[in-house]
């Protein structure tokens, strides 16, 4: 199994769109073959930070989905509305494996 770490610098005002494209992605990630376990926003602390994990089954089916999501007509929506509304101003990826 590989997890997704995401780590997001996000615009405090725009938390509503950023709350949107998160509720796309868990939806989406679901439907291509990984377990979404949730975004993560911020409370107390840094306002401008948030974090999002989701899992596949392996690193080639993550591949695929990377490959897959690349073309999709409503992945493809929610990329633009990042980019349209500006919610997102950059974000680090991280790739885990659980300890078994």
């Amino acid at each position: 199994m590989i997890t997704v770490h995401l780590k997001y610098e996000i615009d405090p005002d725009r938390i509503d769109d950023f709350e949107e494209y998160g509720r796309r992605w868990v939806v989406l990630v679901n439907r291509f073959g990984g377990d979404h376990h949730g975004y993560f926003l911020p409370s107390e602390g840094d306002s401008d930070i948030a974090y999002a994990l989701f899992s596949f089954p392996s690193f080639a089916a993550y591949e695929q989905y990377r490959t897959d999501s690349a073309t999709d007509p409503e992945c493809q929506e929610a990329f633009d509305l990042a980019r349209r509304t500006g919610c997102i101003r950059r974000y680090e990826r991280r790739f885990l494996r659980p300890l078994e």
